[in-house]
Parts: C-alpha cells; sequence; structure tokens
C-alpha cells in the first residue's frame, strides 16, 4: 500500500506543476499586455497593441498544452488508483493514455481556457480599435 501511495503522489505532484504553470502563464499574459497597451498610449503607437497578439497566442497554445499535458496525468492517477499494490512500478509514462485524436487542440479551446483567453484577444481587439478611431 506504501508504493501505491508513493506513486499517487508522484502524479499529484506532477499535476500540480502544471496547474502551477497554466495560473503563472495566466498571470504573465495579463502583465504583457497590459505593458503593451501602456506603451501603445504613451507613445500613440498602434503597433505595440498588434504586438499583444503574440505572447496572447503564444501563452494560450501553452495553457492548452500544460492542460492536456495535465488530464493525461489525471488519467494515469485514476488508473494507478485502481491498480493492485503488487502492479506498482512508478511509471509515469503516459504515451498510452491519449484516448484523443488532438488533446493539445481540444484542451486549448476547452471551455475553461477560451473565456480567459479568448477576453484578452477581446480587450486587444477593442484597444486597436479604440486607438484606429484616433481615441
Amino acid at each position: 500500500m506504501e508504493s501505491k501511495l508513493k506513486h499517487l503522489e508522484l502524479i499529484q505532484s506532477a499535476i500540480n506543476r502544471f496547474s502551477t504553470n497554466s495560473f503563472l502563464l495566466k498571470g504573465w499574459s495579463v502583465i504583457l499586455v497590459s505593458a503593451l497597451f501602456a506603451l501603445s498610449a504613451s507613445n500613440s503607437n498602434v503597433s505595440f497593441i498588434f504586438l499583444a497578439y503574440i505572447p496572447t497566442i503564444v501563452f494560450w497554445g501553452l495553457d492548452g498544452y500544460f492542460l492536456s499535458v495535465e488530464r493525461l496525468y489525471r488519467k494515469l492517477y485514476e488508473i494507478v488508483r485502481n491498480r493492485d499494490n503488487k502492479d506498482i512500478d512508478f511509471s509515469m509514462d503516459t504515451r498510452n493514455l491519449n484516448e484523443k485524436e488532438h488533446p493539445w487542440v481540444s484542451a486549448t479551446f476547452s471551455k475553461t481556457l477560451i473565456p480567459f483567453h479568448g477576453s484578452l484577444i477581446g480587450a486587444i481587439i477593442i484597444v486597436m480599435l479604440f486607438h484606429m478611431q484616433g481615441g
């Protein structure tokens, strides 16, 4: 039983790292977009707003990747949880757990990531339109 608990702890620590990375990406995304908004306002240069798309899209993709890998580790956790103690091998391999054809794409466009990253893109569009109209 002790080996199963240790294996579950290892898997849970990986899950925690991925969720922490996701949280940090969201914070950096907001900070970078806000900084680019401030630069565009202070310089009256709309090109800084266009630059805001780059980190937003890249961080959205990374966030989707972290969520897809976190989901795989959650599946592994369930498998290990239901495994007999004698079958515990401490494997962290998730390659055979991928049930979907495109797990990264489905995670990236999941109902948990679209509202956050979509609203950042929406804010960029609104600020860009505001700037272009001379506001």
